[in-house]
């Protein structure tokens, strides 16, 4: 059975400065094209921008399904790190309203990423389930954080959370004429979010009209 604390994305131990540079210059230019074109993303687009060959490319990551898990989970770490950099620098809400945002702009870059990975997400011994799992628990704290102090509605968890936000990212990408209202739609799904929101949204609440 394979480490669940390694990958085949990995840099391998003890490589050339050189690889190991190439290895890190592939993934940041991978990662501003994924960006602009989404998971079908030309590799030779990629290796084209890093400077390298593509034959380089393909040693370091032999698919693309290799480089997207190792964008994805690079993706999911910086998350983690950044919830708990924010936790200790920001207000409680402001601390988790940034956060989502930067979720919500990061995830419509992995539109149609392929069934086998999305999978590996529930599978335990997969780096990318447990950089995922960290993620969402680093998530987590940043919202009780905030519910202690009244800025979010104590009847919201997680999966309420990720729900309402990958929703804005889905919204944005299957009608084009709403990705420019992604920060609009981000901001009214906050707004919900708020204790205030609760009373106009409760059980009991007569529908007007």
């Amino acid at each position: 059975m394979a480490d669940s604390h390694t990958s085949p994305v990995d840099p391998p131990r003890g490589q050339r400065a050189d690889a190991q540079r190439n290895y890190e210059r592939i993934l940041a230019v991978a990662r501003t094209v994924v960006d602009e074109q989404g998971t079908q993303a030309s590799l030779r687009d990629i290796a084209r921008r890093a400077g390298v060959g593509l034959g380089t490319l393909y040693r370091h990551f032999p698919t693309r399904d290799a480089l997207l898990e190792a964008l994805l989970r690079q993706g999911f770490d910086r998350l983690a790190a950044d919830a708990d950099t924010l936790a200790h620098r920001r207000d409680a809400g402001e601390a988790l309203t940034e956060w989502l945002r930067d979720l919500t702009r990061g995830s419509t870059a992995f539109r149609g990423l392929p069934a086998s990975m999305l999978a590996t997400l529930a599978d335990a011994e997969s780096p990318l389930h447990t950089s995922c799992l960290a993620m969402r628990e680093a998530a987590a704290r940043l919202l009780e954080r905030a519910q202690a102090v009244g800025d979010i509605r104590p009847d919201i968890d997680g999966t309420d959370l990720f729900a309402l936000i990958n929703a804005v990212g889905w919204v944005s990408e299957q009608a084009p004429p709403l990705a420019d209202r992604r920060e609009r739609l981000f901001g009214l799904v906050m707004d919900a979010l708020k204790p205030s929101a609760q009373v106009r949204s409760g059980p009991g609440v007569a529908p007007s009209g």
